[in-house]
């Protein structure tokens, strides 16, 4: 008998297809430079420039410490995460007597259950790795906050040159880190798939369709982009 049944692949194909599909979408597509996280990497350019005319900058070395307070947090919540995934690893067994016997009616296997919670697992990885880079990229960011030159040579082409190096690095560390929460909010739809394949494909398509209209519908996103939405 084989482990996964037909509507289990084409369920699992369709959640790995929504995933690398809305990471396109967000990142490469013609559509990414009207969402939010495109706009947002304008007002870091816009931040790197008003911060080379100003004298003082503890108010900005400020807002990058609550950046890295910030994807810290995630790291260690995906650590955790991690944790409670492997104990469900480890319990399969008890798991699956409960399952069994709820009223529901979920049908599944022990070796089942195991592969499910090992990708479950892979997932809280892969997002603990993108919070740690981009923690890492935070760091680097700082340093680069104390090489800023100083605001009497804020017009020249290395003021601009740095701002634009600086920014640049700054997006690629929010870029890891919207990919580590992409990952936790996948993690929830993938979660329908402990439930059967059915629920696996209304779970992410409901992930999906909160995360596109957070991007380019939302309250927030016209609160930011003003006119351009």
């Amino acid at each position: 008998m084989p482990l996964f049944s037909i509507l289990d692949m084409i369920a699992l194909g369709f959640f790995v297809v929504a995933w690398i599909g809305y990471a396109y979408m967000t990142e490469r597509s013609p559509i990414s430079t009207t969402g939010l996280n495109a706009i947002m990497d304008g007002y870091r350019r816009t931040w790197m420039r008003r911060m080379l005319a100003r004298e003082q900058r503890m108010v900005d070395t400020q807002i990058l410490a609550a950046l890295h307070n910030g994807t810290a947090f995630f790291a260690t919540t995906s650590l955790f995460a991690i944790g409670g995934a492997l104990t469900i690893l480890r319990s399969s067994g008890e798991m699956t007597d409960i399952v069994g016997h709820l009223s529901i009616g979920i049908e599944t296997s022990r070796t089942l259950w195991e592969v499910k919670a090992i990708g479950i697992t892979v997932i809280f990885v892969y997002a603990f790795f993108k919070f740690a880079w981009s923690y890492r990229l935070y760091n680097y960011v700082a340093i680069l906050l104390g090489a800023t030159p100083p605001p009497t040579d804020k017009d020249t082409p290395e003021a601009e040159a740095h701002v634009l190096r600086t920014a640049g690095l700054f997006t690629t560390a929010g870029r890891h880190f919207n990919r580590g929460q992409r990952a936790f909010f996948f993690a929830l739809g993938y979660l329908g798939w402990f439930a059967g394949p059915i629920v696996l494909i209304v779970t992410t398509s409901i992930v999906v369709v909160v995360m596109w209209w957070r991007q380019y519908r939302s309250d927030s996103l016209r609160a930011v982009a003003g006119s351009e939405a």
